[in-house]
């Protein structure tokens, strides 16, 4: 159960700029109707802190560091505004603007939360807070942080993909983190608006635009599509050492196989793999669709900090029957790499057709995507009570992509997320452990 104790609305700090606006590029475009991204970051209390502790001195921290942090990210307290004299939306902030923080109290247990084994994914739900939404106007972020008396905390952040990628959302969070820990911005993180950074044909945003208007006069609405959680749901956290992805890439070298073997590509194959077997898929065809950051792919590259989507999609294509086969992981990271080579004919070479060949892959077979990067730290977010003990993508749960994540041990492993029926759950976790356990080889799970 959990608790609301209080609704704060909390704004940047006196002498911050007053307004800051911004149009969307083709690349927010294209996450429009996709809903929030959720993550949750739990925390555990030190043998010191208690119920009191945490709201004489950990919650005012959190609160005050937010607001200077607000200060750098300032769209984070706006909304995102689509009216009906704009060709399309806009980011806007105005002074007087803020982020909802939601502060709630759970007698859930904090360490069942927290864990790697299958849980029910409709337990999070209340942990993180509703974006509020409108056909014309939508809030950009949104907050909770919900205390376990005795155990910890966990901060829930909501965000608009189509505001922010999750490079922008986590930058925002480690920054707020920085600023509670150490009362100092970190400067390296300061977020970039400016637009005129991605150089692109501007009839790229009515392309993208009038491919969110062909569904008639209610795509012209900033509501999502609706992702009910099914009741039967189960997520399950998932670990690659640094020593599970190099015996993997050792099977390769062994193979004389010279695809890109990328911590990234090894693990999104052998994730794929596993999960295919797992649901013992009956369509012919499997789709992995995977969002490639395009900020140093461009000519001359755009800084890390730019605000904003810059993603770019490509698509693994493969024969179940393959992947099913005795080569499936070789089949698999053959997929993977061939659609990264895609990239090197150039960022915008094809992307005007980019979201109706994804759509046109619907009816062809299974798809699967891939959520958050490893390279995005989360672990990283320590707001000075030590390093989060979980941090877990929570939107994957309703959309059903594999999320990725940096270790939490720092050993340049790999997290992965999962949520999907309990039985296919079940046999993913055998598979997934199976492997990890015999270090591999078997022909990799054949």
């Amino acid at each position: 159960m959990v608790k609301i104790v209080e609704v704060n609305k909390v704004a940047p700090p006196q002498g911050s700029p007053t307004e800051l606006s911004f149009p969307l590029t083709f690349f927010d475009i294209s996450w429009q109707k996709f809903p929030p991204v959720e993550r949750l970051f739990f925390y555990k209390f030190s043998s010191l802190d208690s119920k009191q502790s945490f709201y004489d001195s950990i919650l005012p921290k959190l609160k005050h560091s937010l607001s200077l942090t607000l200060k750098h990210f300032l769209p984070l307290a706006g909304n995102l505004i689509w009216s009906e004299s704009t060709p399309k939306p806009s980011v806007k902030y105005m002074e007087g603007d803020a982020v909802l923080l939601t502060i709630a109290e759970s007698d859930l247990d904090f360490n069942y939360l927290s864990g790697n084994h299958l849980r029910e994914a409709a337990t999070f739900q209340s942990l993180i807070p509703d974006l509020a939404v409108s056909e014309e106007r939508a809030a950009v972020s949104t907050l909770q942080i919900t205390l376990f008396p005795n155990c910890g905390f966990c901060i829930g952040v909501s965000t608009h993909h189509a505001v922010l990628d999750g490079r922008s959302s986590t930058s925002f969070v480690k920054s707020w983190a920085q600023v509670c820990k150490l009362a100092s911005f970190p400067e390296e993180l300061k977020p970039l608006f400016d637009r005129s950074l991605i150089k692109y044909p501007t009839e790229l945003d009515e392309i993208y635009t009038n491919q969110q208007l062909n569904g008639g006069p209610c795509s012209r609405s900033l509501l999502p599509f609706k992702m009910e959680l099914p009741p039967d749901i189960v997520r399950g956290t998932f670990d690659l050492t640094r020593s599970n992805i190099q015996q993997l890439r050792q099977y390769l070298v062994n193979k004389n196989n010279s695809f890109h073997i990328s911590s990234f590509s090894l693990t999104c194959a052998y994730a794929w793999v596993c999960l295919v077997k797992a649901e013992e898929l009956s369509e012919k065809k499997a789709f992995l669709i995977i969002g490639a950051d395009c900020r140093s792919r461009f000519d001359p590259p755009i800084p890390s900090a730019y605000f904003g989507n810059c993603i770019r999609g490509v698509v693994a294509a493969a024969g179940t029957k393959d992947l099913l086969g005795k080569e499936g992981f070789v089949v698999a990271l053959s997929a993977i790499s061939e659609a990264i080579k895609e990239l090197e004919n150039g960022v915008l070479d094809g992307v005007e057709n980019s979201i109706s060949s994804i759509r046109s892959l619907w009816n062809q077979g299974k798809l699967y995507s891939i959520g958050g990067s490893p390279r995005f730290e989360v672990y990283s977010s320590d707001f000075g009570w030590g390093r989060p003990v979980k941090v877990q993508m929570v939107s994957i749960d309703k959309t059903g992509a594999f999320g990725l994540a940096d270790s939490r041990d720092g050993n340049s492993g790999i997290q992965l997320e999962l949520a999907s029926k309990k039985h296919h759950m079940e046999a993913f976790t055998s598979l997934f452990a199976e492997g990890t356990k015999n270090q591999f080889p078997q022909e990799i799970l054949s």
